[in-house]
């Protein structure tokens, strides 16, 4: 697909020398960086949802719970 973006000309500028030295095109740049952008922000929906997901369960203590986790840290080496 084709689109039209907007850039500092002196980001474009960099650019242009970035692909000559990676001896790509132009479009093949811009595929990477907006490739390596989208899949660093991937985590952000995942923790998004989890965050969903812990909001919606009960944040009351479970005696039963609390107990097993006591006998468990107490037998831990820290």
């Amino acid at each position: 697909m084709k689109t039209a973006v907007s850039v500092p000309d002196e980001m474009f500028d960099d650019a242009e020398r970035l692909a000559k030295r990676l001896k790509i095109s132009r479009s093949e740049l811009y595929q990477r960086a907006l490739g390596e952008f989208v899949a660093r922000h991937a985590d952000d929906s995942v923790t998004e949802a989890l965050d969903r997901v812990c909001d919606t369960i009960a944040t009351e203590s479970d005696a039963f719970v609390a107990k097993a986790a006591r006998r468990t840290l107490k037998r831990v080496e820290w």
